[in-house]
């Protein structure tokens, strides 16, 4: 903190000092702009780079099958077969190579963070923000988690009102709308999740939507309790998943296994089969209440005095969410046992 001027001469000093103070700031900020502009250039020298990469050695291997369809094995020397596995082969460790060099490069944004965001550019240049972005996502996860475990409790077994309903249901779109933008961002940051566990989300949040949607009558309050026990359940196994994944996740990034920017996800994957298995009974059980949280909603739907559509989009999406996780846990468990299956018969 500056002392308190004694007179003009100390106030002339002080100002001499902030002038140099301030041209040396100058100096540092047009360096910096330099240096921003220098690095713009390289970003966009590397992804041209890149996709030229990629146009040539797609070229490479139409060339490649066409020369194994004009060529018959017999005609081609056991060296050029050689050749050509080693030149596949490095040829797909190049695309990994891609992936990961183009995680610390900016892309463009897909069409959902398009539509959100506009062209906002969203990679993160280095690791540690990186980092720092997937921790935080994964501690708001947690959080929230626990927040709509004991939302879910007071409307279930304390507190019987529609308002705090309509509000758990409101969280219940806000927390799936921001995490599926917070996985969109983190994929195109280098995160590895994909294909159903993203898709659920979008599911869910519609899901939560049409509740948040439902006019209290009689047959909401036929499926209340149900939805807020399926909800309190549901939380409970994300809580434990939060706890194991994370704890498996950081022995295999630790032991080389695993991408650093990998995540938890809500079902199973096979780098949770070491010591994890027992969540899949949690899980399946979890399914199949979806299960019977749509076969529910069907029933009533039959009624005479339903006249909610709400009823029937809900079951549908409890449908869907069902089929989802239960294809997707079991296609993962019947993967990982014949990839078990196969190493013992190596071993053996």
């Amino acid at each position: 903190m500056l002392s308190t001027p004694s007179g003009f001469s100390e106030c002339f000093r002080e100002w001499e000092d902030l002038e140099k103070d301030f041209h040396q700031i100058q100096d540092t900020h047009r360096l910096y702009k330099q240096k921003l502009e220098e690095v713009t250039k390289l970003q966009n020298s590397c992804s041209g780079a890149i996709a030229r990469q990629r146009k040539k050695l797609k070229e490479l291997t139409l060339s490649l099958e066409e020369c194994k369809q004009n060529n018959s094995t017999a005609t081609i020397s056991s060296e050029t077969v050689n050749s050509i596995a080693e030149i596949e082969d490095s040829m797909k460790d190049r695309a990994h190579a891609f992936f990961e060099m183009e995680a610390f490069l900016p892309k463009k944004n897909g069409l959902y963070l398009s539509l959100v965001l506009g062209n906002v550019n969203v990679t993160l240049l280095n690791k540690q923000a990186k980092f720092a972005y997937k921790d935080e996502y994964e501690k708001f996860k947690l959080f929230l988690t626990v927040i709509l475990f004991m939302f879910s409790f007071t409307c279930c077994f304390l507190l019987s009102y529609r308002v705090l309903d309509a509000l758990f249901n409101f969280l219940l779109v806000w927390y799936y709308c921001t995490l599926t933008i917070r996985e969109s961002i983190l994929i195109s940051n280098g995160s590895r999740i994909k294909g159903w566990w993203v898709f659920h989300h979008y599911v869910s949040t519609f899901l939560s939507g049409v509740m948040l949607t439902w006019p209290e009558g009689t047959l909401y309050q036929m499926f209340r309790n149900q939805f807020l026990s399926y909800n309190l359940y549901q939380s409970f196994v994300q809580f434990l998943q939060y706890y194991y994944q994370s704890g498996c996740l950081y022995r295999l990034r630790a032991l080389g296994e695993r991408h650093n920017m990998d995540l938890t996800v809500e079902g199973f994957q096979s780098w949770m089969w070491r010591g994890l298995t027992f969540l899949l009974p949690f899980l399946f059980f979890g399914h199949f209440w979806q299960l019977y949280n749509s076969m529910t909603l069907f029933k009533m739907f039959q009624l005479p005095e339903c006249k909610e559509w709400q009823v029937v989009m809900c079951g549908c999406s409890y449908m869907v969410l069902f089929m989802g996780n239960l294809f997707t846990t079991l296609r993962v468990v019947y993967q990982k046992y014949m990839n078990n299956q196969d190493k013992s018969k190596i071993g053996l």
